[in-house]
């Protein structure tokens, strides 16, 4: 290692995994798939290297049959119509047509094999992009405004500072090996659509008077995250100039490769050590790695669109739009991809970009050429006009590929949502959010109403359930949605859904928001709603 790993002094301190990346680095399972384990196959693959083909931006999918899912970073989800048709093609070739979009703004495969991967290595690596490091416990994709360079909603385009973060990072075996996993997002768009109080560190634009001069710049967030015990970030008394934001990143970085707990895996997360230190400890510590730094100076965000760009609207530059589509659940498939991507060459600006929502946006569209877009076929199921439920609905991958989840999500969610869609007439969207385990890729502490998936014993067996949570926002006045009593079969979700989202209808004020509901009415109030609904 090129640093000195003061944390492993004692091994006695650290837990069995941290032993494995002691012995290899996770980023040198690349060259052994590449040398060894795609030549002698799947059964070839030892345990230890199994557990680091996460630094290959790859996982075993469920059933553990020797098939691999495999993320590729997409820095703030901006792409280019010649990356996303390679990636049709990898899906195509060998994922049996399945891309999904995640929420950090990756496209994910399915089914693939061990001695496919150096071939997709390679092609994705000809056209600029990796799965390296999408996985494991090192800096992940590096998330942003999907707008960059073309959002009338941004104090500046953040695209070369999201490449020049993620270039450091990437493959930097200085910080290949963290605690646990690290996200970053890195956005200057007054709506938050870098989802800053859930990732490990965050930038969000600011400004501030330097020398009788308004600098344009960001606030600096540490410490967020999900899973089973959600942290929302802490902002720091920082600000921080564009040329500064690499500086900064690096030192909060390394002092959670070098103070980040690595005793128990459950306890690993940057948000543990932020939250027991403190943010002005945490910021004096920073201060002494890369020196002093101004104050705060004025937040810039005005709220939170949840990172939702249905629709046609114009861009910064003058007779130019972009499209806004809806990917129900995040899942398309390689004939759509390739679509989009002729789409985005033939009416755009040869630019794919994916959402922390799961959707896709085309952009550079002028506007004599946007109703000859909109006729497209590919958009009559990836509509930029989409129904309000499907619309809103978010799911994690579910057991049907992943072998942490206990429910399947992705197919529940869209007859969830088609059935809301069916049977529920409403002018606001209400965002839903499925999760199939506590780890929460699925983002469900964040939703107006969130779902995470268990099972219940009946008389005929064990049958997927879900636990509802109601309340979640980022943004001004940011919040965790709390957890109703009373699980519901999946097959009742729908109607008991449709319930309480028609219980907000009937009784909310003019343009009140879910989220403003649950806190005027209260959690009691809903707790007894579901009570009386499960009880009928």
């Amino acid at each position: 290692m090129a640093y000195e790993a003061i944390w492993a002094a004692d091994p006695s301190k650290i837990n069995k995994f941290e032993l494995v990346k002691l012995e290899k680095d996770g980023l040198d399972v690349i060259r052994t798939i590449i040398e060894k384990y795609a030549h002698e196959g799947y059964d070839s693959i030892t345990p230890e290297d199994m557990d680091r083909f996460k630094w290959a931006g790859v996982y075993q999918q469920k059933p553990k049959d020797g098939h691999f899912m495999m993320r590729v970073r997409i820095n703030s989800g901006i792409m280019t119509s010649d990356q996303a048709r390679a990636m049709a093609d990898i899906a195509r070739d060998y994922g049996r047509n399945l891309v999904d979009v995640t929420t950090r703004q990756a496209i994910q495969f399915h089914w693939l094999r061990v001695e496919h991967l150096p071939d997709i290595f390679k092609r994705l690596e000809a056209v600029g992009l990796y799965s390296y490091e999408a996985c494991g416990d090192c800096p992940r994709t590096v998330v942003g405004n999907p707008l960059a360079g073309i959002d009338k909603d941004e104090l500046m385009d953040t695209t070369e500072l999201v490449n020049q973060v993620n270039d450091f990072f990437l493959m930097n075996r200085d910080f290949s090996n963290l605690p646990r996993k690290y996200k970053m997002s890195i956005s200057s768009n007054i709506y938050n659509s870098g989802h800053a109080e859930i990732q490990c560190l965050a930038f969000t634009p600011a400004t501030k008077v330097i020398d009788g001069v308004d600098v344009i710049g960001f606030h600096a967030w540490v410490g967020g995250g999900l899973s089973a015990k959600p942290h929302l970030a802490k902002q720091l008394d920082l600000f921080v100039k564009p040329e500064d934001v690499l500086k900064v990143a690096i030192g909060v970085t390394t002092i959670y490769r070098d103070h980040g707990y690595r005793e128990k895996r459950h306890h690993a997360r940057l948000k543990f050590l932020v939250a027991d230190w403190g943010p002005e400890k945490f910021k004096e510590k920073l201060i002494e790695l890369i020196g002093d730094m101004p104050a705060r100076g004025e937040d810039k965000i005005a709220g939170w669109k949840a990172a939702y760009f249905d629709g046609v609207h114009p861009q910064k530059q003058e007779g130019l739009n972009y499209i806004g589509l809806s990917v129900p659940v995040g899942r398309l498939d390689s004939d759509e991809l390739t679509e989009l991507a002729r789409i985005a060459d033939e009416y755009g600006d040869r630019t794919i970009r994916t959402t922390v929502s799961q959707n896709i946006i085309l952009s550079g569209v002028p506007t004599e050429k946007v109703g000859a877009a909109l006729a497209e076929k590919v958009f009559e199921r990836l509509t930029p006009n989409p129904s309000h439920f499907m619309s809103r609905t978010v799911s994690c991958t579910g057991n049907e590929f992943c072998n942490l989840a206990v429910v399947e999500t992705k197919q529940r969610a869209v007859l969830v949502a088609e059935y809301l869609d069916a049977n529920v007439e409403l002018d606001e969207e209400v965002r839903i959010h499925f999760i199939g385990c506590p780890n929460a890729c699925g983002q469900k502490h964040i939703a107006d109403i969130g779902l995470q998936g268990a099972l219940v014993k009946t008389p005929e067996g064990m049958v997927d359930a879900f636990d509802i949570a109601v309340g979640g926002i980022l943004g001004p006045g940011a919040q965790f949605n709390q957890v109703l009593k009373g699980r519901v079969k999946g097959d009742n979700v729908g109607p008991v859904l449709a319930q309480l989202i028609l219980y907000y209808k009937e009784n909310r004020s003019e343009d009140e928001t879910f989220n403003q509901f649950v806190n005027r009415v209260g959690i009691p109030a809903f707790q007894d709603k579901l009570t009386s609904i499960l009880a009928s």
